[in-house]
């Protein structure tokens, strides 16, 4: 029992040793520079452009596209004419960024958990003809639903250049549009 227990206290007391001398190997930068490079900007209130809500097939088709997919390098289908499936930023080639929204939200031919933001089924019918919502809300909302919910864990999509306000017009054009019955 002595041999056993003074073999552990021997290996305890190497481990540490070891474990001090990695420690001083690792580098421990100073994270405050990339704390603050990731910091969102604060919250912004944004005027819906004119004419931004569209009954324009191909609009609301780029919107129902954003809101099933996750990038360009990830979509299964071509992106409908009008949006780009990679975009250069910094003189580099990256596969544009769509909305995802399928992963949080539900909505007419969704295929994603959608359960963990509103359902957004027929919403239209039971938001904007219902005069509850207006289509001024749901641009604010996909554009910085900060502003009226500081603590929402919703993508800030306009606020941070993810989306042009045209991208989020289209988005909001598909989330309010009439969906064909299947």
């Amino acid at each position: 029992m002595k041999i056993i227990s003074l073999t552990l206290s021997t290996l305890l007391l190497s481990s540490f040793a070891i474990a001090k001398d990695l420690k001083s190997a690792v580098e421990s930068p100073d994270a405050t520079k990339i704390l603050q490079k990731d910091r969102l900007p604060p919250p912004k209130k944004y005027s819906m452009p004119k004419n931004c809500i569209t009954n324009d097939k191909l609009a609301i088709e780029r919107g129902k596209y954003m809101f099933h997919n996750l990038n360009g390098k990830k979509a299964k289908t071509p992106p409908p004419p009008g949006l780009p499936k990679y975009i250069v930023i910094k003189g580099k080639k990256v596969p544009k960024q769509y909305g995802n929204c399928v992963a949080c939200h539900n909505i007419e031919g969704a295929v994603g958990p959608g359960n963990i933001g509103p359902d957004l089924h027929n919403y239209k019918k039971y938001f904007i003809d219902s005069g509850v919502r207006d289509y001024h809300f749901v641009y604010q909302k996909i554009a910085d639903a900060r502003v009226d919910n500081p603590k929402t864990h919703m993508t800030i999509n306009l606020t941070t250049g993810l989306f042009t306000p045209k991208e989020i017009c289209e988005i909001t054009s598909y989330v309010v549009s009439q969906k064909e019955k299947k």
